[in-house]
């Protein structure tokens, strides 16, 4: 689609670099950069580096949210609700700690966009306002958006995006969905994908527990023109994330993941933990996004020094126990020879039942 083999690398904010992308870029695949948890200065960096090492075209991806105004009460009774988990670490409730920013796309990000002029640029939560669309297509990116809905996908075509990620329920880390937020009314990928291909023009990407060959050959079977994998990026050396996380993933079975919106406010599928287990997976004491990760971040560092997920965003989908333990490009490379070998065995298999049923 936008790159020698259509598998996109999921834009995974605070558990990727550079680094991951290029690997992906380099093996055909295109590399995809997150930038909402990143400074202006990061993410030139970022974008800086991706070019140094690499001619492949890239994705680079901006959150579309609106910041919400302070609640003070809201978050006060948030740390009431966490007290009990504080005084087990002899912490403080009432001290403030430091949270990663989670900065949506503005005049500054998109100033950043015209200047480095990336090939392609994806936004998760919506789309940002006409004017700073307008000059992002002035650079001549490709633009893409994730969809959860048939409306969320018609909506976007509207606004004139290239092509559209429909994202099921399945996928890991937070939900696209900006029409609504009723998490429930998400359809898993394999109903979601061909009504959305059936009511769009645009190409259509399919993301959502896709983490293998045979998961890439179903997406295009159902009208996907490419895929965009996530949580199977989780386990490579590229990935950021945490040892606890790892470990956490090899353990992943099936049914080992929820969507919550504890740890940013708003709703993400992860791992289930003890703050899943003890607070409920949804619960409506969370602050707006992102507001709630302030008061978990010195529970979580807390915990993790004692080798304790208990209070981490342990991010990942419901094809968690797929995901394999190699480099983003050899695993890029492998996903699409699986899926080649899919299909053929998929046609031979079609044929041989054809025959059959005669």
């Amino acid at each position: 689609m936008y790159s020698r083999l259509p598998i996109i690398q999921a834009p995974m904010a605070g558990a990727q670099d550079a680094r991951m992308a290029i690997a992906v870029c380099e093996a055909g695949g295109l590399g995809s950069l997150p930038c909402a948890m990143l400074s202006l200065e990061q993410a030139r960096a970022q974008i800086g580096a991706i070019r140094a090492a690499t001619s492949a075209p890239f994705n680079v991806n901006f959150f579309t949210h609106v910041s919400p105004q302070p609640d003070p009460d809201a978050l006060a009774r948030w740390r009431d609700l966490l007290s009990t988990f504080y005084g087990e670490f002899g912490l403080d409730a009432a001290e403030q700690a430091p949270s990663p920013q989670r900065k949506p796309f503005d005049e500054d990000f998109c100033a950043l966009v015209e200047d480095m002029r990336p090939p392609v640029v994806s936004f998760h939560f919506g789309l940002p306002s006409d004017e700073l669309l307008r000059r992002v297509r002035g650079v001549g990116a490709k633009i893409l958006g994730s969809a959860t809905s048939v409306a969320e996908a018609l909506w976007l075509e509207r606004r004139g995006v290239d092509a559209i990620i429909a994202q099921g329920r399945e996928a890991g880390g937070h939900r696209g969905m900006f029409l609504t937020e009723d998490v429930e009314a998400q359809s898993g990928l394999f109903a979601l994908l061909p009504q959305v291909v059936a009511a769009v023009k645009v190409p259509v990407i399919a993301a959502g527990g896709v983490a293998n060959g045979r998961g890439v050959a179903a997406a295009f079977a159902l009208g996907a023109v490419a895929v965009q994998i996530g949580t199977a990026f989780l386990m490579t050396p590229q990935a950021l994330i945490s040892d606890i996380h790892r470990a956490a993933l090899r353990a992943a079975r099936d049914d080992a993941t929820r969507v919550t919106n504890l740890f940013s406010g708003r709703p993400a599928r992860g791992l289930v933990n003890r703050l899943i287990e003890m607070l409920g997976p949804l619960n409506p004491a969370a602050p707006a996004f992102p507001q709630a990760s302030a008061a978990l971040a010195p529970l979580r560092a807390a915990a993790e020094a004692r080798g304790s997920g208990d209070f981490s965003p342990l991010w990942a989908g419901e094809a968690a126990g797929l995901a394999r333990e190699m480099d983003a490009g050899a695993l890029t490379e492998t996903i699409w020879r699986e899926a080649l070998a899919c299909a053929g065995g998929l046609d031979a298999g079609m044929r041989q039942a054809e025959a059959q049923a005669k």
